[in-house]
């Protein structure tokens, strides 16, 4: 692959292009560094590929370059509350002047036992006694939770969580997952906070943006990175998928070659996990649109045999997901780049058996 080419498909790696969301990001950034915020936790929603983590990372980074941050990423995969105070305790200790002044980090894990002897506290004790610390400092922690789940051990951090908040200790929460996961998690009733929680719904990136950056990068003219630009959709990705291949094979391969790679990046990093999370009539609704893009839903209705409650329901399940757009009353098309013609080739292998 050629040097320094500044597009990547790393999930989560900020990019050397990358177009910001200025909107999403100074949202979040000024309600934390607010005195009186109106949330401490944020939640960001959004298809595979849409730019979720980067976004998450972008916000933290610019939050800790103030110096009066600290950041904790803890893995959605293990006990979170015991992973929350291990990794709290590594990060004050890294440079974050916790650890100056008479406080010392290494004993806040541990109380005095009845024979005067140390006793190591719990997660919840140790995680108290380094906000408390932090507080004392001036410092506040953000916690990033990528690709949240509505399980047991989020039901038990949650919880605590909202407890931190209530005794007024600096801590902060930014998790990030696909649609259902976070509606699962928002309609939790064990997790009602977050309910009120306010959820940012990540929407395709700015075309004109796109466009500038491939303008500039490629030397293009107006027209043809426009023509680029339109093949992306404004979807995160597909944005830095197509940018990859252009650089690497725009002087040794057609376009059509290119568009080719495209699609096969598209199906093997993102469309084949979007397909399989499709239930049997999100299938089907997609492969009503996979000829045109866009169809009258009274047409679509009629097809499949649904009734307008029963079209309602998968239209807004799908629009929700990201695979689907209502933007022009009585339509509905694909919003994915390209989504219709990978789409096609899973419904004939499904038919096939």
């Amino acid at each position: 692959m050629k040097a320094n080419n500044p597009f990547t498909l790393t999930f989560g790696r900020q990019p050397g292009k990358y177009i910001e969301r200025f909107e999403a990001s100074e949202n979040i950034i000024s309600t934390f560094m607010s005195e009186n915020p109106i949330s401490q936790t944020y939640l960001i929603s959004g298809i595979r590929g849409s730019g979720k983590t980067v976004l998450m990372t972008s916000i933290v980074k610019e939050l800790v370059a103030t110096g009066d941050w600290i950041s904790v990423d803890l893995n959605s995969a293990v006990d979170l509350l015991d992973d929350f105070s291990k990794r709290l305790g590594d990060a004050c200790k890294k440079g974050s002047g916790l650890s100056e002044g008479g406080i010392d980090i290494s004993v806040a894990g541990f109380g005095v036992g009845i024979s005067g002897s140390r006793v190591e506290k719990d997660s919840v004790s140790k995680i108290e006694s380094l906000l408390e610390f932090a507080k004392k400092k001036n410092k506040k922690v953000v916690v990033t939770i990528d690709e949240v789940t509505a399980n047991s051990s989020m039901r038990i951090f949650a919880s605590q969580f909202q407890i931190f908040i209530r005794k007024e200790l600096p801590v902060y929460l930014i998790m990030t997952g696909l649609y259902e996961n976070i509606f699962a998690i928002q309609n939790d009733p064990k997790l009602t906070f977050l309910l009120r929680s306010p959820k940012i719904i990540l929407e395709p990136l700015s075309i004109h943006q796109i466009v500038s950056q491939y303008k500039e990068i490629f030397d293009l003219d107006l027209e043809t990175a426009t023509k680029f630009a339109a093949l992306t959709k404004g979807y995160a990705f597909a944005f830095q998928a197509f940018g990859l291949l252009y650089w690497e094979h725009r002087d040794e391969l057609s376009f059509e070659k290119i568009i080719s790679k495209f699609d096969d990046l598209l199906d093997d990093f993102v469309y084949k996990k979007i397909w399989e999370g499709l239930s049997a009539i999100d299938k089907k609704i997609v492969g009503a649109l996979v000829q045109n893009n866009r169809e009258k839903v009274s047409d679509v209705r009629e097809k499949l045999s649904l009734t307008s409650a029963n079209f309602a329901k998968y239209r807004e399940r799908l629009i929700n997901k990201g695979v689907v757009s209502a933007t022009e009353h009585g339509v509905i098309e694909l919003s994915l780049p390209r989504f219709g013609k990978v789409a096609q080739t899973y419904i004939e292998y499904e038919l096939l058996g």
